[in-house]
């Protein structure tokens, strides 16, 4: 079972998003809100309250 690159859920098999950036690093995303936000809005996880990587 993958993990998502955002949020650190688990995904389960035959679901999710697959992205490749430019430099040729493979990410896993559990949904499209963790895609954009680390893609398209460039936040870091461990800022963001929902995510499992969350630190206080």
């Amino acid at each position: 079972m993958a993990k998502c690159g955002f949020c650190g859920s688990g995904i389960s098999p035959g679901t999710g998003i697959i992205y490749v950036s430019k430099s040729g690093k493979i990410v896993n995303f559990c949904s499209s809100k963790c895609r954009k936000n680390m893609v398209k809005l460039k936040r870091k996880a461990i800022h963001t309250k929902w995510t499992k990587v969350y630190q206080k």
